[in-house]
């Protein structure tokens, strides 16, 4: 039985509904990636789709021994099919773009060359002249992408795509959950990460339909408000949700003072609505204040049993 040395670069792909790009995509990436001389994968994940995406890949299979299908019983999104990408990868450099041919398979030795000139532990694609739609893809993109930076310092021209280059010691401290797949390199911030930029090219689609709407624009605007509570207090919650709750307080205690005081002098306070509001401030901040010390104590069971670090090391 013929054996296959240990990759070094994994490609993962997730794919919806893209039957037709399948054959053109598995084409493009064995032509990129055989010049390289290195050992290398394809993990092609099928995210529940409703037409023959499970029966290319396996077609597509028989042809490349480089290819690892993976298949899921439903759709469960973007960000799950990375998730299962890594998990299953096995290279030492992972590169994730999207499956519906819009990123070029042939910028992936550009990306590899920049992750080794720069010492990177992460290169991010930049679509500079993009062909998607101005109002539903590129106008909320360029809004993320500048309020993303504002947020979290990390200074690049575009976030959402999705032909990135990864350490693969970076992603084995990383899990992503609901949308999260778009913002890697700002959640990778937190763990010192060196990211850096490249060009890459970005085409029309062919095959398909776009699987983006109006709707991604509110997941995105939920997405940059967990992430800038990650960035910021995922390790000291209490921070949060304590000073939050000490701007309730201190006007709520000073409200009820106040009406104390009239009481003692005679003065009827039942009827005043300064009344409700006060102990409504004090009750929010004490709320608060509990939320914030149970995710301290959530933050030691998060690391605590299992050994986890609150830091990397560069290797």
């Amino acid at each position: 039985m013929k054996t296959f040395p240990v990759p070094e670069i994994s490609v993962v792909v997730p794919l919806y509904n893209e039957e037709q790009n399948v054959p053109l995509l598995t084409v493009k990436l064995a032509a990129a990636l055989r010049p390289l001389g290195r050992p290398w994968e394809m993990v092609l994940i099928d995210d529940g789709s409703r037409d023959g995406t499970a029966a290319a890949l396996k077609t597509a299979a028989a042809t490349y021994p480089e290819l690892v299908p993976l298949t899921f019983r439903r759709n469960y999104g973007q960000t799950a099919a990375m998730q299962a990408g890594f998990d299953h990868a096995r290279g030492q450099i992972i590169v994730t773009l999207d499956g519906d041919l819009q990123n070029d398979p042939a910028d992936i030795p550009a990306l590899l060359a920049k992750m080794a000139a720069e010492d990177a532990d992460i290169v991010s694609g930049w679509r500079k002249h993009r062909q998607d739609h101005a109002l539903k893809s590129n106008l909320p993109s360029r809004l993320a992408n500048r309020l993303i930076a504002r947020i979290t310092g990390l200074k690049l021209h575009d976030l959402g795509c999705s032909l990135k280059a990864y350490r693969r010691d970076l992603l084995d401290e990383l899990r992503i959950y609901g949308e999260l797949h778009r913002f890697i390199p700002a959640v990778a911030m937190q763990y010192g990460a060196k990211i850096v930029e490249q060009e890459v090219s970005h085409h029309k689609r062919q095959f398909g339909e776009s699987k983006y709407g109006l709707d991604k624009t509110i997941r995105v605007a939920l997405d940059i408000i967990q992430l800038y509570f990650f960035q910021r207090f995922l390790h000291r919650p209490l921070h949060f949700f304590g000073y939050v709750g000490l701007m309730a307080l201190v006007p709520g205690l000073l409200m009820l003072g106040y009406l104390f005081v009239l009481k003692v002098l005679g003065f009827d306070i039942g009827d005043r609505p300064m009344l409700l509001t006060g102990f409504m401030l004090v009750l929010l901040a004490v709320q608060l204040l509990g939320m914030g010390v149970l995710g301290e104590l959530l933050v030691r069971i998060y690391h605590e049993p299992q050994g986890r670090k609150q830091y990397l090391l560069r290797k």
